[in-house]
């Protein structure tokens, strides 16, 4: 089987395009579409407005211009209201297509009006072929190009594909699984997948895939536009779903536990010693925890909580679960900001109940808590202690031994590579692992995403917690946001001063470093200290210490105390550019303040108060309600930029949106349970490769051709 027309040249620009394969060609999706069904009279033509126009050549001909060089092709379209010229330059090649008395469509985009001239225009001849009304006279796909691609040769090299192998193209899924998805729909989702079209509600079946494509390049209306991107998001989202299942499967079927589930000789001695009840949403989260540890197999869960909503505490009862089984336990986190911030609060809790401490980052190779007499470089001290090893990615050295380890816990895992977090968990053999992060995402986004964790959530603040008010200024009010920030200083409290830059660039962005010197002398005499990214890790935890301490009144920073400074006497944070972070990056920023009982003030400025950038901002003003404002940055920077796609390994999807298409997902997930159901085995791969490549032959679900030109 081969494909007219496409020899070695082509399908290496192709190749650019990411299509290696008939299969790619035909989920190569448009880029736009337009709409050239309706056909006007010459004499109704608007200058500057595309429009398709139906006419007969009465005169052609070539201009030569022998001093230029160049060459003019001219064609004279007549229809009963008028006469059209259309024009081709240095193209002198195009007078070959066209004969006088010929019926032509044309698009293009009209100029003057006598008469009217068309430059480069699309053509279309009136009679019977292969071709017909590819290019006109009907809603038109607009694909992506790389140069030496035109759009009407690729336009009808896909139609041709369409007409060899639209009928080909088999589902993902058996005919059952469809059937037994469908049938054990929820209402709500039911009633959602008629109204985009992709269910049938009088056969009860999906859109098929067949279908599906043929919409995708020949739509009949903008409604089966969407349906044909619904499908084939559909698609994607399964394949996903189906590789999420099946390693669940493997793992559930494979993995045996060490049993964590603890005596409570730790965990009751910690509790009563805190200043603090733990929440009901706290316990709850334990409860299921420690379920899972003292289980078969072995805990793979995620951890979800706002700013400020306890998630350390939850995480140092579960390692305390693991540590009274016996076994040690690993804490990663993804700066040594964190990592040293984790260290300080778990030596400061576990002194006392006789366990080892250990820091290991990439400037402080082992470092261990205050109870324990020993060297801060060199080897560890055998003392059989229950150990919580604490570090960076540090932890994944070869060199770095761990023995006995019962729990993986990992912060912020958002900020770690799937290989990063895999490489940590293999370090121990089947390991319970709990995943951490406060940058939260809906519930359902999560339980389908990260189908292979189970979700618990802490839904609920502690009480006691000072309110952070937050306030969006511009630029004109900084002179006032400096005499308030004066008077915290008064009363004794500290502040953070946040920039988007460490040094200055073009754009008219603030950077940290020019600004310190200024805020110095604007805040004297109180002492101001300055911490960024470029320092190295001693200067800045001898910043973070002397903040800690309340010896830096003012601590002027880039984002990189986002996570992991806790000083409940800072009440004041002043973001300048704050239209240059995400939302869910300014939300945990303001989880640096309000960690006491003082109130406590987070004011953005916008320096470029567009009515977009103010827009965005005020969602911050309105609430502190952080799965509010992550599902709306997901809405508005897309959930690649959010999740972090290569970090969290979701893939691409070319079709899908993670957050828009959730309905989908939860079908794609059904579907990909009961595709495992059906085949009884973990086994499934001819359909579950990752979405990653465009380019896999079995993403379609079809084998020939291997290339275009076969």
């Amino acid at each position: 089987m081969s494909l007219f027309g496409v020899g070695a040249e082509r399908s290496a620009l192709l190749a650019k395009l990411g299509i290696r394969t008939v299969l790619d060609l035909l989920l190569l999706r448009p880029r736009r579409y337009e709409d050239r069904r309706r056909i006007l009279q010459i004499k109704d033509l608007k200058p500057g407005v595309p429009t398709v126009v139906r006419g007969k050549i009465i005169t052609k001909g070539t201009k030569q211009f022998p001093r230029s060089r160049k060459t003019l092709f001219e064609l004279h379209l007549s229809d009963e209201s008028g006469r059209l010229v259309c024009r081709w330059w240095n193209m002198p090649f195009m007078e070959r297509y066209f004969e006088c008395g010929q019926e032509l469509f044309v698009f293009g985009k009209p100029e003057g009006t006598h008469p009217p001239l068309m430059d480069h225009p699309e053509t279309e001849p009136v009679e019977n072929s292969e071709e017909e009304f590819i290019h006109v006279n009907r809603i038109v796909p607009i694909y992506p190009l790389t140069e030496g691609l035109s759009q009407r040769w690729l336009r009808a090299l896909i139609w041709r594909a369409l007409n060899l192998y639209l009928t080909k193209i088999p589902e993902l899924w058996p005919k059952i699984v469809e059937e037994r998805a469908i049938k054990n729909l929820p209402p709500d989702l039911a009633n959602t997948l008629v109204a985009t079209g992709i269910l049938v509600p009088s056969t009860h079946r999906l859109v098929t895939r067949c279908d599906s494509v043929r919409m995708l390049h020949n739509p009949n209306s903008e409604q089966e536009i969407e349906i044909a991107r619904a499908r084939l998001a559909l698609d994607e989202f399964y394949q996903f779903q189906l590789a999420l299942q099946q390693k669940r499967l493997r793992f559930l079927t494979l993995a045996r536990a060490h049993p964590c589930g603890g005596d409570n000789r730790f965990i009751k001695p910690f509790l009563n010693s805190l200043p603090f009840q733990l929440t009901e949403a706290q316990k709850r989260v334990l409860r299921e925890i420690r379920q899972d540890m003292a289980g078969a197999h072995p805990m793979r869960r995620l951890l979800q909580g706002d700013v400020g909503s306890g998630k350390t505490v939850v995480a140092a009862c579960a390692a305390l679960m693991a540590l009274e089984s016996g076994y040690n336990v690993a804490l990663m986190a993804p700066t040594e900001i964190l990592a040293q911030q984790h260290f300080q609060t778990f030596s400061k809790w576990f002194t006392l109940l006789g366990i080892k401490v250990v820091l290991r980052t990439s400037a402080r190779k082992t470092e261990l808590g205050p109870h324990i007499d020993a060297p801060l470089w060199g080897n560890l001290p055998d003392t059989g202690l229950p150990t919580l090893y604490i570090g960076t990615h540090a932890l994944l050295s070869d060199t770095f031994k761990m023995k006995r380890v019962g729990l993986v816990i990992i912060d912020e895992q958002h900020k770690f590579g799937v290989a990063q977090r895999e490489k940590l968990v293999k370090k121990a053999y089947y390991p319970h692992v709990l995943v951490m992060t406060a940058t939260p995402i809906p519930r359902t986004l999560a339980l389908t995403i990260y189908g292979d964790l189970d979700v618990s959530i802490i839904d609920e603040l502690p009480p006691g917690r000072g309110r952070v008010r937050t306030f969006l200024r511009t630029p004109d009010a900084l002179p006032r946001v400096w005499e308030f920030v004066a008077k915290q200083l008064q009363v004794g409290r500290q502040a953070y001063v946040v920039y988007p830059r460490i040094e200055e660039t073009s754009e008219n962005v603030k950077a940290v470093l020019k600004e310190y010197k200024r805020l110095k002398e604007i805040f004297a005499p109180y002492p101001v200290g300055l911490i960024h990214g470029q320092l190295n890790p001693e200067e800045k935890e001898s910043v973070m210490q002397a903040f800690r301490d309340n010896k830096i009144c003012v601590l002027v920073t880039t984002a990189v105390i986002e996570v992991g400074l806790d000083v409940p006497n800072a009440t004041i944070m002043v973001i300048e550019n704050a239209e240059k972070f995400g939302l869910a990056q300014l939300h945990q920023l303001r989880g640096r303040v309000g960690r006491g009982a003082h109130e406590s003030y987070c004011i953005l400025i916008c320096g470029n108060p567009t009515s977009e950038a103010m827009e965005r901002l005020q969602i911050l003003e309105k609430t502190t309600n952080g799965f509010e404002i992550a599902e709306a940055d997901m809405r508005i920077r897309g959930p690649g930029d959010m999740l972090g796609y290569e970090q969290s390994g979701i893939p691409k999807f070319e079709f899908g949106n993670l957050i828009t298409d959730l309905p989908l997902l939860r079908l794609a997930k059904l579907l990909a349970i009961e595709s495992i159901r059906v085949t009884q085995t973990p086994d499934f791969e001819a359909n579950a490769e990752s979405t990653n490549s465009r380019h896999s032959k079995k993403r379609l679900g079809l084998q020939p051709p291997k290339n275009l030109h076969d």
